[in-house]
């Protein structure tokens, strides 16, 4: 892209994925200075000219959350004070997502929080992934896209060729979006049906609402965190007669004994995504990734040019 107005920057959550997306546009990865002070303090400084220009700040927010978080919000205070006409927070993972209302007395509304902060530190548009409530766009101000990555999951599957198997749903609250997954494979759809145990919040898989018997399935979630709610529902599936067995999940986030679970279930292939850096270590080998580069290159591409962004999902 021949504009140099035009400026991609990236914290340190996810530099790979920043230059990815700049290999696509064909553009350079912005300069800027980021470390930390002897204290531990956040330090940047912007190393070029981005007066009037048109700035994207790449960095997902997952673990050490907070550092991450507060790496943008201080790389987007920058830009605003060196005068950027517009900046665009891009948010392949969105943290603190799941505190989106209050289920229990004299708690934060966390996601809101942080899109608070966002507009505060001087975001001027927001651009995510897959957010795991999406009513969260309606707690900002300045506009939000949210894309899905859905689209590379539906072509690579699509590609594997597979017969005779149903979408499974992880969950009943993700059943609208499987439902999308699902008419995109010309696949039916099961969800799969839980109850709550007690009142911490700790849910158990009980049962399968649709078919699954002698068929492959393919169950699908917004993210795979302690992998606890994937394998129950890998469990229910193989239970009730499932032949191979598929998981797919935008965000990688494998905190706790993830890792230990998946290897211990009955899963032929995990398919994620890199919006979240997957150390080497913590690959298995039925794990595969897909690069949401080039789809938030595309948005990008659209949103500087003051294209429709939906187009790309039609």
């Amino acid at each position: 892209m021949d504009d140099d107005r035009f400026k991609i920057f990236s914290g340190t959550a996810n530099p790979i994925l920043a230059e990815s997306i700049c290999r696509h546009l064909d553009v350079p990865l912005g300069k800027a200075l980021l470390g930390r002070f002897s204290d531990g303090e956040i330090y940047f400084q912007i190393l070029e000219n981005v007066r009037g220009a048109d700035v994207f700040v790449v960095q997902p927010c997952h673990a050490p959350v907070d550092s991450h978080l507060l790496e943008l919000l201080l790389m987007i205070d920058a830009f605003k004070r060196a005068s950027a006409w517009r900046i665009t927070a891009v948010l392949p993972y969105y943290c603190y997502a799941r505190q989106d209302r209050k289920d229990k007395p004299r708690v934060p509304i966390s996601a809101k929080l942080v899109a608070d902060l966002l507009e505060t530190a001087g975001a001027s548009r927001a651009l995510t992934l897959d957010l795991h409530a999406p009513q969260i766009q309606g707690f900002f101000n300045i506009p939000v896209d949210e894309l899905t990555a859905q689209i590379n999951q539906a072509r690579y599957f699509s590609e594997k060729g597979l017969e005779n198997f149903t979408v499974v749903s992880a969950d009943e609250g993700f059943a609208k979006k499987a439902r999308m997954l699902a008419d995109r494979l010309n696949a039916p759809l099961a969800v799969i049906e839980k109850r709550r145990l007690g009142n911490n919040g700790v849910t158990e898989a009980m049962g399968i609402i649709g078919n699954v018997e002698g068929r492959d399935a393919l169950i699908v979630d917004d993210e795979i965190d302690t992998a606890g709610s994937l394998t129950q529902a890998v469990r229910v599936v193989h239970n009730h007669g499932a032949r191979d067995i598929y998981c797919c999940a935008t965000h990688a986030v494998l905190s706790g004994s993830a890792i230990d679970r998946l290897k211990n279930a009955p899963i032929k292939e995990i398919v994620i995504t890199d919006t979240i850096p997957s150390p080497d270590p913590k690959l298995l080998p039925n794990m595969t990734v897909l690069s949401v580069a080039e789809l938030f290159a595309r948005t990008i591409s659209r949103i500087h040019d003051g294209r429709s962004v939906s187009e790309l999902f039609w």
